[in-house]
């Protein structure tokens, strides 16, 4: 008689399964820059920033306008500068980007427009307007105050990162 010997494997449930690349295997989550200043400091502009948006919106004088038009584009800058850090993206591209200096230079201008829109803005709303209208806009200019020092302080730590990194001549 002959004897038939048949031989079943099956798949290790605890084995780790193949991955194969993926078009988002590039992207890995950066915890740790949110733990240092220049992280938190991103995460109080952006904070600071929805604050401005709340209380000077919606615009009802012209120095309003120009105020949200700083305070928008400045978050809309920032959460892009979190999502680079968040994502990795910097480590990922290969791009010939200074990104220090990109972002140094982005957060300089964005601190020189906060400066222009939070004065405008206590300018306009100076004048004694009924209290319900005026009280939320000087908070807005005020807190505009707060979140240009966050910016000048994201600035000087981007300028003094930038100096370490580049080499002298």
């Amino acid at each position: 008689m002959t004897e038939t010997t048949v031989t079943v494997t099956t798949n290790n449930e605890n084995a780790a399964p193949n991955k194969q690349p993926g078009a988002l295997s590039w992207i890995r989550f950066n915890y740790d820059y949110f733990k240092s200043i220049p992280g938190v400091l991103k995460i109080i502009q952006a904070i600071l920033g929805i604050l401005c948006m709340v209380f000077a919106s919606p615009a009802m004088l012209a120095g309003t306008h120009w105020f949200l038009f700083v305070v928008v584009t400045s978050f809309i800058a920032t959460l892009i500068w979190i999502s680079i850090y968040f994502l990795s993206i910097r480590e990922a591209l290969t791009l010939p980007i200074n990104w220090i200096l990109t972002e140094m230079l982005n957060t300089c201008i964005m601190t020189i427009l906060y400066l222009t829109g939070f004065i405008i803005q206590l300018y306009t709303w100076s004048p004694n307007y009924h209290p319900q209208i005026r009280d939320p806009n000087i908070i807005a200019g005020v807190i505009g105050i707060l979140n240009t020092m966050a910016y000048a302080a994201g600035s000087y730590f981007l300028y003094v990162e930038w100096k370490a990194s580049t080499p002298p001549q």
